[in-house]
């Protein structure tokens, strides 16, 4: 069992790229991943998407991608001399023909001249060399957020196995609880039938025949069998390997649905209380169960 939220890292570097990326993962019922690329390698991001869609069943994913240029390779300066020479050169007969040639002419008077000097960006790499090391960085990322969803997973699974246990404590003491209710419901029958001076005897037909309807309308047999089989069954899930966070929060809901039965049927004060604590209980499952894969 693993949890839906977790962390990551990795980096590769090969070919003079150096590749860094970061997961993070918060619970969500469906899958969502967010891919964050530089801008000159967007076009790697379905190939990141269809990797971590393979490990990923729901939640929302955000991955974050730098590519860096290992060698020593940033903007270069252009210098067109012929043109500088041609500037200079006119430079100098303004200075003779409209001051006199008495002002002296720096090279910073060129700094400003349009196409003298020029500077270029070098190539980004192209994809299709920059996968690989993406790839590599993408598949160490996803690994240790994979182990780190895990060790989630192991402390959600024993929060998880206590609560059940209490619950199953609470249907086995609804089920100790349950053939008293009939009885119950006997002597009290009685007690108002006398109290209303209406006394019958315990094995007269009516009575019997009323105490008779109402153990088949408050029978919760089935229900308390159910219960057994929901909480076997979420036992299992535990267990497995494969995302089962959909499963359990349906077996939440059933769960839910059978106590609400028993606390209907039963009408003793006794079984609404474990009810009640079984109903928390359910409730305490159902909020973890959110954050499992």
């Amino acid at each position: 069992m693993k949890s839906m939220t977790g962390f990551g890292r990795g980096e590769a570097a090969d070919g003079g790229l150096s590749c860094s990326v970061e997961l993070s993962s918060v619970n969500r019922k469906q899958s969502d991943i967010d891919v964050r690329l530089p801008r000159e390698y967007a076009g790697l991001e379905q190939e990141v998407r269809r990797a971590a869609g393979a490990v990923l069943s729901r939640g929302r994913l955000q991955i974050g991608i730098t590519v860096e240029t290992l060698k020593a390779e940033g903007a270069t300066l252009t210098v067109d001399y012929g043109l500088a020479a041609q500037y200079a050169a006119a430079l100098k007969k303004m200075d003779r023909e409209y001051f006199g040639g008495g002002g002296g002419m720096a090279a910073e008077a060129l700094l400003r001249a349009p196409g003298v000097f020029v500077t270029t960006e070098s190539e980004a790499v192209p994809a299709e060399q920059v996968w690989p090391v993406v790839s590599a960085a993408l598949g160490k990322a996803l690994g240790a957020w994979d182990r780190a969803r895990s060790r989630e997973g192991v402390h959600l699974r024993r929060d998880i196995e206590g609560r059940l246990t209490t619950l199953g404590k609470l249907v086995k003491g609804i089920r100790r609880e349950a053939p008293k209710v009939v009885v119950l419901h006997r002597e009290a029958l009685a007690k108002r039938l006398k109290e209303a001076g209406l006394p019958l005897p315990l094995d007269d037909e009516r009575l019997v025949r009323e105490v008779a309807l109402f153990a088949d309308r408050s029978d919760i047999a089935e229900e308390l069998s159910r219960l057994d089989g929901h909480l076997e069954e979420f036992r299992r899930l535990l267990k497995v390997s494969e995302p089962s966070g959909r499963a359990m929060d349906f077996l939440c809901q059933e769960l839910n649905r059978e106590l609400n039965t028993v606390g209907s049927k039963a009408g003793n004060l006794g079984i609404a209380h474990s009810m009640v604590a079984g109903k928390t209980e359910v409730e305490r499952i159902r909020e973890q169960v959110q954050n499992v894969e």
